[in-house]
């Protein structure tokens, strides 16, 4: 598997250097990974999987992101969904552990492999080349406006300080976006980074489905970026009532966690934060 950093030889440049020697200074510095992952679906047999999608990732827990990517996408609905998964070399490249190839369970219906809805995926966009947000707009199996979690605002502000201080590979390359799935009580329990916001939620989900939790009731999601559609979908997808993130929200984000019946906030900084839907599950 590979690795979550690597190191690169950079020419440091300080304008406010104090000592003019040390204004160009060449030294080692660590950066996030991106590799491309191939997630292949089917049914069993030597050869029966076919390439569904390919996302640019952070290496780790590559299982994990192709099952939540999977679930999230609306193309398995539990774990008993999934014969195995497991992570193989790619043909061209034996060394690297790129590909992730999923056995669906007996019944479980193959993938429509549709070029208007193109799976391709980067590291900031994972709806980018899909043919509209029609196409997207998975409906979840869960009832998550039935959710009765209630949060005090005042522990919702703490936990961006816990995301961060759980962020290992952060600190070495201030390159990673996070996601924390927290308990109603403030409580982390799993958290996964990557250099694409939608990979590290589906690194989550897909934890979530292996460990058979889901739905994610009485949980709450948070993100270290922006709150996208997408990710707001795929909250949903999971079960989980309440989505928070550091940044600013979109507006389908929000007309989507209407819909959903989701509470979503975001500029969850310091004391302060908006709460674009959902207000009813904050506790002043």
């Amino acid at each position: 598997m590979g690795r979550a950093t690597d190191r690169r030889s950079v020419l440091r440049i300080d304008l406010d250097a104090a000592d003019p020697t040390r204004a160009r200074v060449h030294r080692p510095d660590s950066v996030s990974v991106e590799e491309p992952l191939e997630i292949r679906v089917g049914p069993g047999g030597p050869g029966r999987r076919r390439p569904l999608a390919v996302t640019m990732r952070t290496p780790g827990d590559d299982l994990d992101l192709a099952i939540g990517f999977l679930l999230t996408e609306g193309l398995i609905r539990s774990a008993a969904d999934v014969h195995t998964a497991q992570l193989c070399a790619g043909a061209d490249t034996p060394n690297t552990y790129n590909v992730v190839d999923v056995v669906l369970a007996p019944g479980v219906p193959e993938p429509a492999t549709d070029a208007a809805r193109n799976f391709y995926t980067t590291s900031s966009c994972g709806v980018c080349g899909k043919a509209s947000i029609d196409a997207v707009r998975t409906r979840s199996q869960f009832a998550v406006a039935d959710d009765p979690l209630s949060i005090p605002a005042g522990m919702l502000a703490e936990l961006p300080d816990r995301l961060r201080a759980a962020q290992r590979n952060f600190d070495r390359t201030g390159g990673l976006h996070a996601a924390g799935l927290f308990t109603g009580g403030g409580d982390l329990v799993v958290l996964r980074e990557d250099v694409g916001r939608h990979n590290a939620v589906d690194k989550v989900v897909g934890w979530a489905v292996r460990e058979r939790r889901l739905p994610l009731a009485g949980h709450l999601l948070l993100v270290s970026g922006r709150a996208s559609f997408e990710l707001t979908q795929k909250a949903w997808m999971a079960g989980v009532p309440l989505l928070a993130a550091v940044s600013a929200p979109s507006t389908l984000a929000a007309d989507l966690a209407e819909e959903a019946g989701m509470t979503l906030v975001g500029f969850l900084r310091g004391r302060t934060m908006n709460v674009y839907a959902g207000a009813h599950r904050i506790d002043h």
